[in-house]
């Protein structure tokens, strides 16, 4: 057999172009020649085939004569045709009428006494073919397949079981017992001499030449019993304690491994079950196959609250690897390790002398891991020797493992402010480099994070990015640099050196990045300095000239507020909030494309939520850190660990739909902007008849509670629907203004309802805990004429209350330094208490962190050890004013949790309501 090289992808199999009639056409001739021409078939069902995997389809009739052409070539014994035949046949199955009737044919080489090479290729189609109806015609078929003594009809079974479980999941759970024998089973694999025979139709090709081992078939069996046994976690746990007590009956790598994940789950899900599957799990890192070792050693530094002494051997195992002569066994090695010590860098410390022999090793991506995991683990003393040797192999490696590297040095950044001079050069210096866009990102955010979290470094940071956009070539991130000189240049020492870099962008580069220079140039207007303002004139007036409208647009604003008062300009030009960019854009696609003359009706701004930067630069955090955590801990969607693992949407993205909302309620247009709103709290039990949340926004003179109700009935209408929301002290310290209540909720919808109060005035952290009462008037509908009764009657319905603490007026941000926050701030609080009910360290963290409402910090929010741990937080207050707090925890099973809380603020009666709210 010899093989052609594709030189044109568009063509198909033999390098002519396939037309799918012409195809067709030959097809139906071809299939029903006679005699069969076995090579001439297979040519034309591997154009077939090419069709039907490049996308193109045929009408169900054309289906229909293809499918049953194709089934008469069953009538000649040729072993490849007969292979490709059932090929094609469940590709048709699903587009053609009657497929059921070749059941019979395709059964006949499913029987024991057929060739071995036939039985996989039937089973299989057979299993595409068949409906629920007729399952039970198979089943003793597929039953017998399971346990036969070819590995390759038994996995064929096993995979084909997967594709009935949809079909008729009650007969499949039938075949548990022979799937299970097979899991146990240790099968040999024959080897085959002359897999394919000749033209003649002879079916002597299979030659049992010999005998190896293989067990993959165990593989298939225990993926199939999982699916059986997956939503009752009882029978998996003892499925797995049955196969893991079995010793070395499961001898295939890869179902060792498939086990280990199932261990994985049950562990995360009962930790009842931790200790006696954690001793499997130090079993197999003494396992024979390396795959077995890595997945086991991976599975215990994933679990959570693994204590030191649960993690060491798995770190020990894998520290071994590190040695290992093989370059596959020290990549997973030190990947695993590198991403362990994103969390728990004092873990790995022990292998550092291990790590720094991989440090110069031939495989770059393992010298990269290599570096990027010292950094994590190493201390200071050692960052320059390190910095050293990174700068050595840099122009070695690709942008993906350049970016890993730089990200480490970030962290590095953060951890030890004392050696950014270092490690700012090194960034500097890899800026130079030829590198793409995502590259190139990295070093800018990394530098952005040094001028932010590290200020000593700001001068020095800000020149070099100067330095980077006078020859970069990538718009946005020279409009990103661009607004970094305009918001911290004017706050330097010598702003006037910066003017100079942003002009020249106006002189030199295209109409995006003249628009965004001349935006940065107009923020130096508000310094108190009346040459420098004259210079911003002179050069915002040559701007008017530009021959961009956008360019000309800015420099004629940013000259008309220059004449104006210094707080109005400010407010343009460095405001203290911004409109959310995901609501004005909706509500400026709704404007436009409204219908009616827009043009006479200016675009209401007031109808769009406004956001605090401390907001935005809080929430980009988060995405920030949710894209590079280890492990299971970030995918996608941000992941708490206080939380429980539970994902939650982006704090921004909340802020704007409860924003966006609260501005269509013409009755809150008068309470101006809301300033922070709380996570949904649930107030009823979800298997209720009506399930309600409660949602606190805070305005500046007011409160607004927000009372999402789902009607749970399928017949029943609830009316007026309105939420009684009262204190319960004699003198209330908020007073209700008005209700806006729910008209109609239907069956099985949700509707909300608000409830707005008046704040007390001089009480700006007043608490509260409201009772509240759903009142509706319910109305049963006619099943004959689905049209609600008449006459219904009101009800009342109780739920639980809702409080509301000092943690709703404070908005969490992150900031990069706890202790030089802690160091900054005077006035002091500190109270110890004792939590009885808390059974861990990780529920107290999270009972602490939903009471305050603050930001943890340096990964304060995963405890590390199971007795003692230091949640760090910070915030900041409606007023803009700082708020940190440590909360020392301590555990034992007798006391439950003793806390610590000790609170810092720049207003004198804060920390007192921080430390008093976990009473």
């Amino acid at each position: 057999m010899s093989y052609k090289k594709n030189e044109d992808l568009d063509s198909g199999p033999g390098g002519s172009a396939v037309d799918k009639m012409t195809v067709f056409q030959d097809c139906i001739a071809g299939f029903n020649a006679s005699p069969i021409h076995p090579r001439k078939c297979r040519v034309l069902l591997t154009k077939l085939t090419y069709l039907l995997a490049t996308g193109d389809t045929f009408a169900r009739d054309e289906s229909t004569r293809l499918f049953f052409s194709i089934t008469k070539l069953f009538q000649h014994k040729d072993i490849a045709l007969r292979q490709m035949v059932y090929l094609v046949i469940k590709e048709l199955a699903t587009s053609a009428d009657d497929v059921i009737m070749v059941t019979s044919s395709i059964m006949k080489d499913t029987t024991v006494g057929s060739d071995v090479v036939y039985r996989p290729n039937a089973i299989r189609t057979l299993a595409r073919i068949i409906d629920a109806s007729t399952i039970q015609a198979i089943e003793r078929i597929i039953k017998n397949a399971i346990v036969d003594k070819h590995p390759i009809v038994s996995s064929a079974a096993l995979i084909s079981s997967y594709h009935l479980l949809p079909v008729s999941r009650d007969v499949v759970r039938r075949w548990a017992n022979e799937t299970q024998d097979t899991v146990l089973a240790q099968k040999t694999f024959p080897q085959y001499g002359s897999a394919i025979g000749g033209s003649n139709g002879s079916s002597s090709g299979l030659s049992l030449a010999g005998a190896a081992p293989s067990f993959m078939t165990q593989y298939h069996a225990l993926g199939l019993l999982y699916q059986l046994r997956s939503h009752d976690r009882m029978a998996l746990i003892k499925m797995i304690q049955q196969i893991a007590n079995a010793g070395s009956a499961l001898r295939s790598p890869a179902a060792v491994v498939m086990l280990i994940r199932f261990v994985a789950r049950v562990i995360d899900e009962d930790r009842n079950m931790r200790a006696p599957l954690y001793s499997l799990l130090e079993g197999w890192l003494k396992h024979k196959s390396d795959m077995v070792n890595f997945e086991a050693a991976k599975t215990i530094l994933e679990m959570r609250d693994a204590s030191d002494v649960e993690v060491a051997p798995a770190v020990a195992v894998l520290q071994l690897f590190l040695s290992s002569p093989r370059f596959v066994s020290r990549f997973a090695a030190i990947r695993i390790l590198n991403r362990f010590a994103m969390i728990r860098p004092q873990n790995v410390n022990s292998c550092n002398i291990d790590i720094e022999a991989l440090i110069n090793d031939s495989n770059r991506s393992i010298a990269t891991y290599a570096i990027t995991t010292l950094l994590k683990t190493g201390n200071e003393a050692s960052v320059d020797r390190l910095m050293k040797q990174i700068s050595g192999f840099m122009n070695d490696i690709s942008d993906e493992f350049k970016i890993i590297v730089v990200d480490a040095i970030r962290s590095l950044c953060l951890k030890f402010p004392s050696k950014q001079s270092s490690m700012l050069a090194f960034l500097s210096g890899v800026l130079r480099d030829e590198g793409g866009y995502e590259f190139k990102r990295a070093v800018i955010e990394a530098m952005f994070d040094l001028i932010k979290f590290v200020p000593e470094s700001k001068e020095d940071a800000l020149s070099f990015l100067c330095e980077f956009i006078e020859d970069c070539e990538f718009t946005m991130l020279a409009v990103r640099v661009l607004h970094l000189l305009g918001t911290e240049g004017p706050n330097t020492a010598h702003p006037t050196k910066y003017i100079r870099y942003i002009y020249n962008r106006v002189v030199l580069e295209n109409s995006i990045v003249r628009a965004a220079a001349v935006t940065a140039l107009s923020k130096f207007s508000l310094i108190d300095d009346a040459s420098v303002q004259a210079s911003v004139k002179v050069l915002l007036t040559r701007c008017l000239d530009d021959p961009d409208d956008e360019v000309r647009d800015r420099a004629a604003m940013a000259l008309r507020l220059a004449t104006t008062e210094k707080t109005v300009a400010k407010a343009y030009l460095a405001p203290e909030s911004i409109p959310s960019l995901g609501a004005l854009e909706q509500q400026l696609i709704i404007y436009v494309t409204g219908g009616g003359d827009t043009a006479s009706v200016a675009f209401d701004m007031s109808t769009v939520p406004f956001i605090t930067k401390d907001q935005v630069e809080a929430d980009q955090f988060r995405q920030k850190v949710s894209s590079t955590l280890p492990m299971s801990f970030g995918e996608g969607a941000e992941v708490s660990p206080a939380a429980g693992g539970k994902s939650t949407p982006p704090a921004e993205e909340t802020a704007q739909a409860y924003a966006a909302a609260l501005a269509q309620i013409p009755e809150f247009k008068a309470f101006g902007a809301v300033l922070i709103s709380s996570s949904p709290v649930p107030l009823t039990e979800s298997e209720t008849e009506y399930v309600i949340t409660g949602v606190k926004h805070v305005f500046k003179e007011h409160l607004v509670l927000q009372f999402d109700v789902q009607n749970t009935l399928a017949d029943t209408v609830l009316e007026d629907v309105s939420v009684i929301a009262a204190e319960g002290d004699d003198e209330p310290a908020y007073v209700e203004e008005f209700i806006v209540s729910l008209p109609k909720l239907e069956p099985q919808t949700t509707g909300t309802v608000y409830v707005a109060f008046a704040r007390p005035v001089g009480e700006e952290y007043a608490g509260a805990a409201f009772s509240n009462t759903l009142r509706f008037t319910s109305k049963e509908i006619d099943p004959s004429t689905g049209v609600p009764e008449d006459e219904g009657y009101e009800d009342e319905y109780q739920v639980e209350d809702l409080e509301i603490g000092v943690g709703d007026f404070l908005v969490p941000t992150y900031v990069g330094s706890f202790q030089h926050m802690w160091d900054q701030l005077s006035f002091e609080a500190t109270e110890t208490y004792n939590l009885p009910g808390l059974g861990s360290l990780r529920e107290a963290v999270k009972a602490v962190v939903d009471t305050l409402g603050m930001q943890p910090l340096e990964g304060s929010e995963t405890p590390m050890q199971n007795a003692t741990h230091v949640l760090k937080l910070f915030a900041r207050t409606l007023n803009g004013g700082k708020v940190v707090s440590m909360v020392r925890m301590a555990y034992s099973a007798k006391s439950g949790v003793t806390i610590k809380i000790s609170a810092r603020a720049e207003e004198e009666d804060v920390p007192r309501l921080v430390v008093g709210a976990i009473a």
